[in-house]
């Protein structure tokens, strides 16, 4: 199946408060808390960028300005780049309806601005477009809130700080939609993972992409830590 990676746009949705993390968002935009030496947005941005995307399209909203300014001059592989204010109070259904008019009549793909995952980016495109739905979401196991522990005889054999677990099954956003997707979007402000998707779930238009592999959300001021850990411990981890 040919797909052309570069002219498939990425929408990264960047306006949220972050409120869950305000030790680090009451100065800068979640999605610009560094991870390393750079923000998560831009750690998203190379993620796509490695399986040849290069067109995107930021859905800013709080210190929208802080994330313009930092792609400003933003040149690396020819990656074009454009941060758009979707509203410093719209939910992110309504923020993905307000970038309709800048996006082409084509399939487009879909992503939160504070999770990384090594997901195979084209792998799941060609697998979007083989299914024939109007959203294909990335499910992935979620993040233990707390360490596990493995006991045995009451002493402690293993103690893991925040694994990912093995059971059940989540929305890990990296989405991939269809331009039909805006028929199900209302004027009303509405958050994505609501309406919108339940009304593709009941017409059976909604598909989900099993990932097993590495996933991870920064909500709290510990995830940004547990993920510098491992991203200290192996840069190649997403």
């Amino acid at each position: 199946m040919k797909i052309s990676l570069e002219s498939t746009q990425v929408v990264i949705l960047a306006g949220g408060l972050g409120s869950r993390l305000s030790e680090l968002t009451k100065k800068i935009p979640k999605p610009m808390v560094k991870i390393g030496n750079k923000p998560l947005i831009q750690h998203i941005i190379e993620s796509y960028n490695k399986y040849g995307f290069k067109d995107f399209i930021i859905a800013g909203g709080y210190k929208n300005k802080i994330i313009k300014n930092y792609f400003q001059n933003y040149k690396k592989n020819k990656i074009n780049i454009r941060v758009i204010n979707t509203g410093l109070n719209s939910l992110t259904a309504t923020r993905i309806l307000k970038l309709k008019k800048h996006l082409q009549n084509q399939t487009f793909m879909i992503t939160y601005g504070d999770g990384v995952c090594d997901v195979n980016l084209r792998k799941l495109l060609v697998y979007h477009k083989k299914n024939k739905k109007v959203l294909t979401l990335t499910a992935v196991h979620p993040q233990a809130r707390f360490g596990e522990l493995e006991i045995k005889n009451n002493l402690i054999k293993k103690f893991n700080e925040k694994p990912q677990l093995q059971k059940g099954w989540i929305n890990g956003g990296f989405f991939v939609a269809e331009p039909e997707i805006f028929k199900f979007l209302s004027k009303k402000n509405q958050m994505f993972e609501r309406e919108p998707i339940t009304k593709l779930v009941k017409k059976k238009k909604l598909i989900a992409y099993k990932h097993e592999s590495f996933w991870f959300c920064v909500d709290t001021l510990r995830d940004k830590t547990v993920l510098e850990s491992i991203y200290k411990k192996n840069k190649k981890a997403w």
